[in-house]
């Protein structure tokens, strides 16, 4: 059996149903308990672990503020979803174009 033959999907009523007959493993007077921020809080033993990282060749991302011309913008945002994909995409292409390897 495969993984993707072990996923089961619910509806929410029947995850209540089965919260209600007692089906469920899950400790839901503990989390019912917790706060928020208990409930996010991260694990000291795995870290503050950015999970991306561990996925070979998936280069990291940062989050920063540019300022674009704005028919630059616009012209990427008609093209549709993931606009910004395809800006990093074209930069990515320059760089690429621009960079002297010692291959």
């Amino acid at each position: 059996m495969t993984k993707k033959e072990n996923i089961k999907t619910y509806t929410l009523d029947e995850i209540k149903a089965m919260r209600a007959a007692g089906q469920s493993r899950t400790d839901y007077a503990r989390l019912d308990a917790m706060t928020d921020a208990e409930r996010n809080a991260v694990d000291p033993e795995e870290g503050d672990f950015d999970w991306l990282a561990a996925i070979p060749g998936i280069p990291q991302k940062e989050q920063l503020t540019l300022r674009l011309d704005t028919d630059i913008v616009e012209w990427f945002k008609s093209q549709g979803k993931g606009y910004q994909t395809r800006m990093n995409a074209v930069l990515r292409g320059y760089v690429k174009a621009h960079t002297k390897t010692a291959r």
